[in-house]
């Protein structure tokens, strides 16, 4: 059996992870610390989860090379090189806001959380929008 399919799976836990993003942040917007704790938490196991398959998909394939041409070809590499660059950033970003959170310091929390999310956002946005362009589009 073969790793491709690993590529699908990370765009639907890039999606995935989207949603539970959005909910959290529309449940810290309406007052519900439960929810949006549970729902972040979520959307952070849901990263983890797509870690794991990432670096299993590329250990396995490897690099995909980009097929399109025309003004499609540096549209693509802009979003790529952005969400890689981003992409690395938002891991220690996410997992000090996470604790933030857990260990009860909401203001730092709260600081730092209003950089981690637009981050997380575009980068779980930007996934999706690779994958489509790499595998979909061409």
């Amino acid at each position: 059996m073969g790793y491709e399919f690993l590529s699908t799976v990370n765009a639907a836990l890039n999606l995935t992870c989207l949603a539970f993003l959005l909910n959290g942040y529309r449940h810290i917007k309406a007052g519900r610390r439960d929810e949006h704790k549970r729902s972040m938490l979520l959307a952070f196991g849901t990263s983890g989860l797509f870690l794991i398959s990432y670096l299993i998909y590329h250990a396995k394939v490897g690099s995909v090379p980009f097929q399109g041409v025309g003004w499609i070809r540096p549209v693509y590499f802009v979003i790529l090189i952005s969400h890689i660059i981003l992409a690395a950033i938002i891991v220690p970003m996410a997992v000090v806001t996470v604790l933030r959170g857990w260990k009860g310091k909401f203001e730092l929390h709260k600081k730092l959380a209003r950089w981690t999310f637009p981050v997380w956002v575009y980068v779980s946005v930007t996934g999706v929008v690779v994958y489509l362009m790499l595998y979909h589009l061409v």
